[in-house]
């Protein structure tokens, strides 16, 4: 990284174990000299890569930073070694990630239908807790000038987007932002209860384009958009029902930003400095295909691994394709993707 680096704001989606994969793409964007990251918006799993990430950055620069993230991901993994949500051993063989089939992860899975975290969880055990705790000095992050962290949770009572930056940012802000209501209890900050942030925003866009000199914002998505095989049983439609969800907001509000944008173009609305905004996209949808919603749970150290090595391979093809566009035009327009979802209105 130079003096001469482009500058660029970063928003991660979450997803569980998939993380990884973001995991894998910003490792890549930390050993690129002409990509210099200067905020960060995370959900979920998202907001935890993202204050690894400023922890290093602010302990020692880059690749202080690849390597708290390796130290996480790889602590994750030894947290989960002796969970008994695992793969079978025949989809072990078949190198099938999915906890499908896994018995202790159906019954977790059923009993969490039956039984809230509050019955189930009545000392609210959160192994994450720790593995956070030890792995971010959130007091460095909060005092750091060089890099702007954002983190949505949703508000349980509002069901508004709740956003934490720097000077407010604590491990109870990270475990709000990644609170999945069915295993965990809500996370209450100063008399609010919160839960997962994709719920209202995955990830939130807003605060890296308000009050910010970058221009340029690269999305890392975990979700696919699409799935080409249509849901038939059970728990392919449940777990397309979650992604369609915790894409919903993300794809609000670029297509509210891209006719904002288009409204400030043609004069119609009068904003102060208009809108400048180059959008990108890191995403590898055939590889998400593969992906079962259980697999989220999964943390082996093989699979999480592999996610990596996804991971920086969509980081490398995106560098290779767009990495003249930043500084001087998107390489992802909104209406490319999401215009022809939209309804005729008749004249």
């Amino acid at each position: 990284m130079t003096d001469a680096a482009l500058p660029i704001n970063l928003a991660l989606q979450g997803g569980g174990s998939h993380g990884a994969l973001a995991w894998g793409v910003l490792d890549r964007l930390l050993q690129e000299p002409r990509l210099r990251i200067a905020e960060i918006s995370g959900t979920s799993a998202g907001a935890m890569n993202a204050v690894v990430l400023a922890h290093g950055m602010e302990k020692g620069g880059p690749e202080a930073a690849r390597e708290a993230l390796a130290g996480f991901w790889k602590a994750v993994s030894d947290a989960a070694r002796y969970s008994p949500m695992q793969p079978t051993i025949w989809d072990r063989m078949k190198g099938d990630f999915s906890l499908d089939r896994s018995p202790p992860y159906l019954m977790a899975e059923t009993l969490s239908r039956m039984f809230s975290p509050y019955e189930l969880n009545p000392f609210d055990v959160n192994p994450l807790r720790d593995l956070v705790q030890e792995s971010v000095d959130f007091d460095a992050i909060n005092r750091s000038t060089k890099l702007r962290v954002h983190l949505n949770a949703t508000n349980v009572r509002t069901g508004h987007a709740r956003i934490f930056s720097n000077g407010e940012i604590t491990c109870d802000t990270v475990l709000a932002s990644a609170c999945l209501p069915l295993m965990y209890r809500a996370v209450e900050i100063d008399g609010e209860a919160y839960w997962d942030g994709g719920y209202s925003a995955n990830p939130a866009l807003t605060p890296l384009i308000i009050d910010s000199e970058v221009v340029d914002v690269l999305i890392v998505q975990l979700n696919p958009m699409r799935r080409e095989k249509l849901p038939r049983n059970a728990r392919e439609i449940i777990n397309r029902i979650n992604e369609i969800s915790f894409n919903t907001s993300l794809m609000k509000e670029l297509r509210a930003l891209d006719s904002l944008s288009r409204l400030v173009d043609k004069g119609v609305v009068e904003m102060n400095g208009g809108i400048h905004l180059r959008l990108h996209m890191i995403h590898g949808e055939e590889d998400l295909q593969d992906l079962s919603s259980s697999s989220k749970m999964n943390a082996d150290w093989a699979y999480l691994q592999h996610l990596f090595n996804c991971g920086t391979a969509w980081a490398e093809d995106w560098l290779q394709n767009h990495l003249d566009d930043v500084g001087k035009r998107p390489s992802f327009y909104v209406e490319e993707h999401f215009g022809r979802e939209r309804p005729k209105v008749p004249r």
